[in-house]
């Protein structure tokens, strides 16, 4: 089989082990044609069951986004990667970082590394967005679900007064209190109380003041 016959059947990027299996129905040992495309790196699995196309037939980027939903699940991308992906922070996230409900995991493929924390059940799925981008749909968490999964993973900070958590937004992370105006305090407060966290209520309460004065002066 061609490349060109192959990318006519499996026409997305990212694609598993059934798809491709179905794709090589024809051939009386699929198997072996599987090992001789990764061999060629025509293909690359990604982990077991998941799969991009190699550079040289590629058609467009694979999604790393989408790819993080697919290693390990239930998940979506949230924290570092997130904040920088709704340009909250300025810095680029080379890991891909998630939330799960499942315990953590790390994962080291050849397109990177996946990191994966855990959160409870009860505010996993609040403030999830469905993006779709060129035709390919994933889960990202929503600029306030991730600035809230990310103050609640940092185990060392020591936040308890409005004061020392604006200096952690401000300082720590660089986020733009520009940027803090356009939060959500009702989804974050949502958050707070499903994750039962004084620091993700004390940044509602920040949201809300920073919009207060800022309505006051226009």
């Amino acid at each position: 089989m061609r490349i060109d016959d192959l990318r006519k059947k499996i026409p997305s990027e990212e694609f598993d082990y059934q798809s491709l299996m179905d794709a090589l129905s024809g051939y009386a040992q699929p198997r072996g044609k599987i090992s001789s495309l990764l061999a060629q790196g025509a293909i690359i699995r990604i982990k077991k069951g998941l799969y991009v196309f190699g550079p040289s037939c590629q058609r467009r980027p694979y999604s790393r986004e989408l790819l993080a939903n697919l290693i390990y699940g239930p998940s979506c991308v949230s924290l570092e990667f997130a904040l920088h992906y709704h340009g909250l922070i300025p810095e680029k996230v080379e890991a891909v970082t998630s939330v799960t409900t499942k315990r953590p995991k790390k994962f080291q493929t050849p397109v990177g590394l996946f990191i994966y924390g855990k959160v409870p059940e009860a505010g996993f799925h609040i403030g999830i967005q469905r993006i779709e981008e060129d035709g390919r749909a994933f889960l990202i968490a929503a600029p306030e679900k991730a600035l809230a999964d990310k103050l609640r993973s940092d185990r060392g900070l020591n936040i308890r007064t409005q004061k020392e958590c604006l200096e952690y937004l401000v300082s720590s992370l660089r986020i733009a209190e520009s940027d803090l105006l356009k939060l959500n305090p009702g989804l974050l407060e949502k958050l707070g109380n499903a994750y039962n966290s004084k620091r993700i209520s004390l940044l509602a309460q920040i949201i809300k003041r920073i919009q207060k004065r800022a309505g006051s002066n226009a």
